[in-house]
């Protein structure tokens, strides 16, 4: 919805406090926004990608680890929306802590995110390939092709989100109102199908399926997590990059209000819709320890359920679920990447920071991220757990970034003035509480030994922006991390502290 002259010269007045110029079209508004939060976290390719994962580390009594990930991650959510109200500029993160913590933090957390950002998409694209087109198209997945066709795909998202946001957004929305349609509409497929069958079993919304009882329900030991504790990674994977809404800040029509709430709307909306997907799977999985074998147990299901055309639309629904969940990886991606070189901090800044005349997007940065993500496809595809990897890598960011956030939010909340647009009250410490509580106990999952490989790739990662944030303070000196001549949060808290 477009808003009037006045209220985006409004938004583009409060972005010159932060000392930048509205260059970016400002042109996203509320279901755009919510579409953006939405598409990321994207329940259809979490849950078809992770939930046979669930039966063999949980059994099927792992999905009910969901509602407490969901409840976890609303609370982290409430959090960032409460920073995100507060500095609305692209760069969510990195200019959070950039401004209220220091400016080489703020750096480390822009490079922790970009990492993940370059990461996730091809994880994310990577599961269309070798498994989704597979089970539709029945052919065989090998290395050659999976590797060919996400390289396709990450070109052809590439394509559109250097070419047009305009277009990207309406390609977004188109596959967002797709995927709200169509999980609601299998789910009660599901349901009354399954009942009217006899094929519902209630029975195995409890069941572990072939995992032992012996040490089920424990903690696990120093270098692994005990079965039940990992099935919250259905969860961790999938309700994640709901702040992609606020990389799109500048872009967005009254950001400080809009933002925060699409984020939480879209935590909230694919937490239930995505538990009462996952609850029909179940109680008409028939066997799940024979499912749990499948490659692909949701299309079976469905499949077995619902006839093969209705197992046809679902492949089709996440495919298309999975474009535009990379496609608003890719737009989270590359503005973060040229929110960093307008601060002249990114690698080869002075190309990335421009702003395309033409397409009026930052199509160099869009490039350099197109390559980037070949090159990770290109070193993990020789792997033969290359998906695990992956999506390691791409659960264990997240949640770095998460705790880091909140741990900053905790230290400086008391000095953060009110807007008035997004606050949350005497909700505030219980949030908060639930919020730390989930977090410690997330990162506790990723002792287990499961993770080393993508422990590796955080470590790789952070070792080579280590040796960039040298080279740059060595060359530069301190002065090379410090933000853009503006009137910047410490001043604003300083001004409001005189007031008070």
């Amino acid at each position: 919805m477009s808003q009037p002259p006045g209220r985006r010269s409004g938004d583009s007045e409060r972005l010159s406090s932060f000392g930048y110029e509205q260059v970016l079209e400002r042109r996203t508004g509320r279901f755009a926004s919510f579409a953006v939060a939405f598409a990321f976290v994207s329940i259809a390719t979490g849950i078809f990608t992770t939930y046979g994962a669930v039966l063999n580390s949980s059994g099927p009594i792992g999905i009910w680890t969901w509602p407490i990930a969901v409840v976890g991650q609303l609370a982290v959510a409430v959090v960032l929306g409460l920073l995100a109200s507060r500095i609305p500029v692209t760069g969510y993160a990195y200019q959070w802590m950039s401004r209220l913590a220091n400016p080489v933090l703020g750096w480390i957390m822009g490079w922790v995110s970009f990492m993940f950002l370059a990461v996730v998409v091809v994880a994310v694209d990577y599961t269309v390939a070798s498994t989704v087109l597979p089970a539709l198209l029945s052919y065989e997945a090998t290395a050659s092709i999976s590797w060919a066709i996400t390289a396709a795909i990450i070109l052809g998202q590439g394509l559109l989100v250097g070419g047009s946001t305009r277009w990207a957004e309406r390609v977004n929305n188109a596959a967002v109102s797709a995927e709200l349609v169509g999980m609601v509409l299998l789910t009660v497929l599901l349901l009354v199908v399954a009942a009217v069958r006899g094929r519902m079993d209630a029975g195995n919304l409890f069941d572990r399926g072939a995992i032992p009882a012996e040490g089920f329900w424990s903690f696990g030991d120093l270098t692994s997590a005990g079965p039940w504790m990992l099935g919250f990674l259905l969860g961790a994977f999938t309700i994640v990059g709901f702040e992609s809404a606020a990389n799109l800040a500048e872009e967005t029509n009254d950001p400080e209000r809009v933002v925060p709430r699409a984020m939480c709307l879209a935590v909230l909306a694919s937490g239930v819709l995505g538990f009462l997907f996952i609850v029909a799977v179940t109680l008409a999985a028939g066997d799940p320890v024979e499912l749990a074998a499948s490659g692909t147990p949701i299309a079976d299901v469905i499949r077995d359920t619902l006839g093969s055309a209705v197992s046809t639309l679902l492949l089709l629904m996440v495919v298309l679920a999975i474009f535009a969940c990379g496609l608003v990886i890719m737009m989270t991606g590359v503005r973060l990447i040229w929110a960093m070189s307008r601060d002249e901090r990114f690698p080869g800044w002075q190309q990335w920071n421009q702003i395309s005349p033409r397409w009026h997007t930052p199509a160099k940065a869009t490039v350099l991220y197109v390559v980037l993500a070949q090159a990770i496809l290109a070193i993990f595809s020789g792997s033969e757990d290359v998906l695990f990897t992956l999506f390691g890598a791409a659960t264990l960011l997240p949640a770095i970034i998460y705790a880091a956030t909140v741990t900053l939010y905790l230290l400086k909340r008391r000095q953060l003035p009110a807007n008035g647009k997004f606050d949350v009250g005497r909700w505030e410490a219980p949030v908060l509480v639930v919020a730390v509580v989930w977090l410690v106990f997330e990162l506790a999952l990723f002792r287990d030994a499961s993770f080393r490989d993508a422990w590796r790739y955080v470590l790789v990662m952070v070792a080579i922006g280590a040796v960039y944030l040298v080279a740059l303070l060595v060359r530069r000196g301190r002065g090379a991390l410090t933000m853009p001549d503006m009137q910047s949060i410490d001043a604003e808290l300083d001004h409001e502290g005189g007031l008070a």
